[in-house]
């Protein structure tokens, strides 16, 4: 359910779909990396660590000169430099790629590394194939229950110009019909949404839901609300109050498919939120020219 002026509002549906199944487990994750101790800390910064079914999000406060390695990583993961006054130094498959701030990156297989030369927020995401990252997270058992109404990750085709250091800036402007910044890969699409400069129209709202997928709505700025309502089943013990989960910056929720939500931005100043999806929207990317690096990392055949 969107307001006529959001641009989802053009998406493709599906009419047919009936109630929510029995049995779903459909609980939230919410990590508030203002409030919590981190996972990692060491020379090189502070790590907040959390996962979603699919995916595992490191925030990282990183020190001056902060170094972040992986070893034979085992497939692509993405980097978010939200400060414009920060950068990165990416050095992965042979190449060493200077990544400015305000820029999203995807760093390819194998072994790499980040250096932070001014310190600053740094967000890694990875699939859950990076197994030693998801067992540090600070819900590493929260999926020990499988999700049977999620399909399994399954990456999206490797891009045609080869495995290489990618990085896209994020000084993008706004364009009629289009909806927020979207870049993927073949693990991750990333949606830094338009900033929001005051509290949201309460009359222009978003709920919908997701039928078998994740959002993780990850706040780099200002406050945000994020509303939560769980649709009945046929059985009154998959019943649940509703959720009104507020969250300052910087921290992570990770919300369940099929729950119905809907996010509201609070603070007078700016409200900056980043969706995250793993692997990338299929309607998403059926939208033509939503994705602005599509040309890079092609859909899969079926699509």
């Amino acid at each position: 359910m969107y307001d006529k002026s959001d641009p989802r509002s053009t998406l493709t549906t599906n009419k047919a779909a009936g109630p929510a199944a029995t049995g779903l487990i459909a609980e939230p994750q919410v990590a508030l990396f203002y409030d919590e101790a981190p996972q990692l800390d060491d020379a090189n910064g502070k790590t907040w660590l959390q996962r979603g079914n699919n995916f595992v999000l490191a925030y990282s406060e990183a020190a001056e000169g902060g170094i972040f390695e992986r070893t034979g990583q085992p497939d692509e993961y993405a980097v978010i430099l939200s400060d414009p006054d920060q950068s990165a130094r990416i050095t992965a498959g042979g190449e060493t790629v200077d990544v400015p701030g305000f820029s999203v990156a995807f760093v390819p297989p194998g072994d790499s590394t980040i250096e932070m030369p001014k310190g600053g927020a740094l967000v890694r995401l990875f699939s859950v194939k990076s197994e030693d990252l998801a067992a540090l997270c600070s819900n590493a058992n929260a999926y020990d229950q499988p999700r049977a109404h999620i399909p399994p990750f399954t990456p999206w085709p490797e891009p045609p110009g080869g495995w290489k250091i990618r990085h896209y800036s994020l000084d993008v402007p706004k364009e009629p019909g289009r909806f927020g910044r979207i870049f993927r890969c073949t693990t991750f699409m990333i949606n830094y949404l338009d900033l929001q400069v005051g509290p949201r129209d309460i009359t222009k709202l978003s709920p919908h839901h997701h039928d078998d997928f994740e959002q993780c709505s990850l706040a780099v700025g200002g406050a945000f609300t994020h509303h939560l309502r769980w649709q009945w089943t046929v059985n009154m013990n998959d019943w649940k109050e509703d959720q009104h989960v507020f969250c300052k910056s910087p921290s992570s929720t990770v919300i369940p498919p099929p729950v119905i939500h809907t996010t509201r931005g609070m603070e007078e100043g700016g409200n900056q939120l980043v969706d995250i999806f793993c692997p990338p929207r299929m309607d998403f990317s059926l939208k033509e020219g939503w994705v602005l690096n599509a040309d890079d990392y092609p859909m899969p055949k079926q699509a």
